[in-house]
């Protein structure tokens, strides 16, 4: 066999072979940018200009107008439009049954391969989470778990979705604490008002109490002025009598100072408070003019609890004055003053 030959031939070959494999790769090359220029960058560009050109400006979309559709009864082409119409509204995630995301997906269900659909859920993620996060944010957090549950369907394992789920809780958990702190208020609020009534119920009560003291010492003091009275009014005639018989003969009478009016003392309140009873024994100089003078306290039990009150009460004592050999003239006494729960005396 002629060598020469063989290696024409395959020269041959090998010249007629390198055009088909250059219009080849010239057609997929062909077929690739007008991909990019027809289908690609126009849906890139679309979300670019409907949204600011960045994920991360805020969306801020009305969906009162959008209405339900019936995606199950749509066409792949009408599901793509109407996923367009949505992108342009940036209804991305809502309202449900109205959204780009369910067109999308719809259109993955009925065709799994379609590019459009992926590569539009894959590049407008930013801009749905974006938005469910504004969701989260205005504590509507049912719809934010819907968009949270489409945005998984789109993209499972997208990190984003777990800052998300993060976010959902920690907004549920915050409201949780500002409501219990709002039932805490509440509670509290009740609790001052009820001890409010309380407080002015025991001071009614308290007022009420003292009034009846102070009546039943002014009744104890009445009985006893009046019984004064007739005890006087009793010795009188025989003094007359004596004086009678006797006209010429010159009264030289020696006496001690005679209580003629007794001021009980005012129980402490403190003390009335706490059950606490004692006594105070007082020293005192009874004048000529009746009235008590320099009152002090000789010995108290307890100490200092019932001391005020029975100087009080002391001073507001009234005598006939002590008499030696006809004349009147000052005396010194002590009085032992009970503090007794129900016996205020």
């Amino acid at each position: 066999m002629d060598t020469r030959y063989t290696l024409k031939a395959r020269q041959h070959a090998r010249g007629a072979a390198r055009p088909v494999v250059i219009a080849v790769i010239a057609v997929i090359a062909a077929l690739a940018v007008a991909s990019w220029v027809l289908i690609f960058r126009p849906h890139q560009e679309l979300v670019a200009t409907d949204n600011g050109g960045h994920p991360s400006s805020p969306v801020t979309v009305s969906h009162a107008a959008a209405t339900p559709v019936n995606v199950e009864a749509m066409s792949v082409n009408d599901l793509l439009s109407e996923a367009a119409k949505a992108m342009k509204e940036q209804r991305y995630l809502a309202p449900a049954g109205n959204n780009a995301f369910e067109f999308y997906l719809r259109v993955l269900q009925k065709q799994p391969g379609n590019r459009v659909a992926s590569d539009a859920l894959r590049e407008t993620f930013p801009f749905a989470a974006s938005a469910a996060e504004q969701t989260i944010n205005q504590r509507n957090f049912a719809e934010a778990q819907r968009e949270i549950n489409l945005l998984a369907q789109a993209d499972p394992t997208n990190f984003t979705l777990t800052i998300l789920r993060s976010k959902l809780d920690a907004q549920r958990k915050t409201l949780d604490q500002e409501q219990q702190q709002q039932l805490d208020q509440q509670h509290q609020q009740q609790l001052a008002a009820q001890k409010a009534v309380a407080a002015k119920a025991a001071a009614a009560q308290l007022e009420q109490q003292q009034a009846e003291q102070a009546k039943v010492v002014q009744q104890k003091e009445a009985a006893l002025a009046q019984q004064q009275r007739e005890e006087a009014s009793k010795s009188q005639p025989t003094q007359q009598t004596a004086a009678a018989a006797t006209p010429a003969a010159t009264t030289v009478e020696t006496r001690p100072a005679v209580l003629t009016r007794q001021a009980l003392p005012r129980y402490p309140t403190s003390a009335q408070r706490a059950g606490v009873e004692g006594w105070v024994e007082v020293d005192f100089t009874v004048g000529t003019d009746g009235k008590v003078h320099d009152a002090r306290v000789a010995h108290a039990q307890p100490r200092h609890v019932f001391d005020h009150a029975a100087l009080e009460a002391v001073n507001r004592w009234r005598f006939q004055p002590a008499m030696r050999n006809g004349e009147l003239v000052q005396s010194k006494l002590r009085r032992r003053i009970e503090f007794k729960l129900g016996n205020n005396r």
